[in-house]
């Protein structure tokens, strides 16, 4: 039975856990609090930025899933040694490093997003991811270890509570038929990433050699707008359609004096306010999971998010 590491236990590292656990893989998950083990995945509390304690944790895995971020107010300061940290694991053990990106490196662009894009961000966070890739990437060309990314847009889907996008503070209120407010432009063109297919990709890269030693995008669905999504999800939970508000950029100003995420959110407004598209035809045209149809999608996240709040989650 081989064992997996993952890195992380938010929606995208508990999705690939689960998904490496029903195949049959022994899965161990590093989190910095732990949790209680589960069938078949194994829970330690460990802070990944310790390469001593991750090394040991990752002897005998095959792969490392690197699912693991930062508080978002803090990446600059984390994300090096974190960084650094799971590619010497990587190295000491063998495993393939398979790790989990985002769309930040690329910066603002005119067009659909391919892999072939340059690096060009200028922003603090769009360095900073940029630079843990081309960490992996050049230790990759050096024969030191096999690493592989898979990048995806904003979360959808089961699991997915934190942001405010389309998660917290945006489904439970349409669900109560109330309106919602959004970042940026509420009709801009928007590729959201299903966490389920971002764990099939995952999984499936780690085991294709192939795959190894580039970025490949997470199969996606044609781009929705914010305001698409909302309708979508309401029409799905049988309520009334709800207004979709834009929040004033004067409004998140003033949060963001309090509140630091909302401050962060500043260098990637962009990615709202103008479209955000993702092309994963890459993907696609070389591997096996494609991305669950869009009606499936919101199904499911109804679903999962009124049985949470009627366990009074």
């Amino acid at each position: 039975m081989s064992l997996s590491i993952v890195l992380g236990f938010g929606p995208a590292g508990a999705a690939t856990a689960r998904l490496l656990a029903d195949q049959g893989h022994s899965v161990r998950v590093v989190t910095r609090s732990g949790r209680r083990p589960e069938p078949g995945i194994e829970h330690v509390a460990l802070d990944a930025r310790d390469n001593k304690g991750l090394t040991e944790a990752a002897q005998g895995a095959d792969a490392i899933y690197s699912c693991a971020s930062p508080p978002y107010h803090r990446w600059a300061g984390e994300w090096p040694s974190l960084a650094s940290s799971v590619c010497a694991a990587a190295e000491a053990t063998g495993a393939v490093l398979v790790m989990l990106g985002n769309l930040y490196g690329y910066g603002p662009v005119g067009g659909p997003m391919t892999e072939e894009l340059p690096l060009a961000a200028t922003g603090t966070k769009g360095r900073v991811r940029a630079g843990v890739w081309e960490q992996a990437r050049k230790l990759h060309e050096q024969g030191r270890i096999r690493a592989v990314e898979v990048r995806a847009s904003d979360f959808f889907g089961p699991g997915v509570t934190d942001g405010g996008h389309l998660a917290a503070r945006v489904v439970p209120r349409l669900l109560r038929g109330k309106p919602v407010s959004t970042l940026g432009d509420p009709d801009a063109p928007h590729s959201w990433s299903y966490v389920p297919d971002v764990a099939g990709a995952l999984v499936e890269v780690a085991g294709e050699e192939r795959a190894w030693g580039r970025v490949w995008h997470v199969p996606t669905q044609p781009a929705q707008s914010t305001r698409e999504m909302v309708r979508r999800l309401a029409a799905q939970a049988g309520v009334e359609p709800v207004a979709v508000r834009r929040l004033p950029p004067a409004v998140l100003g003033v949060a963001g004096v309090f509140v630091p995420l909302i401050r962060e959110l500043k260098e990637v407004r962009y990615q709202f306010d103008y479209p955000f598209v993702v092309d994963s035809s890459a993907y696609e045209a070389a591997f096996a999971v494609r991305s669950t149809p869009v009606d499936e999608q919101v199904k499911v996240t109804v679903d999962w998010w009124r049985a949470r709040l009627a366990a009074g989650g």
